[in-house]
């Protein structure tokens, strides 16, 4: 088992960010992994029929899976590491372990027709 799903099976086990599952995720994600936590405690993770999607503060980013369409990603990160993720990623498996996932019952490529 690796440090990230040391984390999330912790988390699951909890259903809540305690301090010890807080300094475990900061431990393993660092500046990325206080962004994901404050997403999360700030609701920007929306659920639609087709995407998931992370408000950022300058944009929306799709998260499918480990992956995400952030420049962060796409630059920064290594794939083959599997603890190298995007704070959007991390926000994603942090809310919907303690479910604060926004719900929308519509489709996202809808929504983004209007943005």
């Amino acid at each position: 088992m690796n440090e990230v799903e040391a984390w999330q099976d912790d988390l699951d086990a909890a259903g809540e960010l305690t301090p010890e599952v807080t300094n475990a995720i900061l431990s393993v994600h660092d500046d990325r992994g206080a962004q994901a936590i404050e997403a999360v405690s700030e609701g920007r993770i929306k659920e639609y029929r087709d995407f998931t999607v992370v408000v950022g503060h300058d944009d929306e980013y799709v998260v499918e899976g480990r992956g995400c369409g952030c420049r962060d990603s796409e630059y920064n990160l290594d794939p083959e590491d599997p603890t190298d993720l995007c704070w959007h990623v991390i926000a994603v498996a942090i809310a919907r372990r303690v479910g604060e996932v926004d719900d929308h019952d519509m489709w996202y490529s809808d929504v983004r027709d209007f943005l």
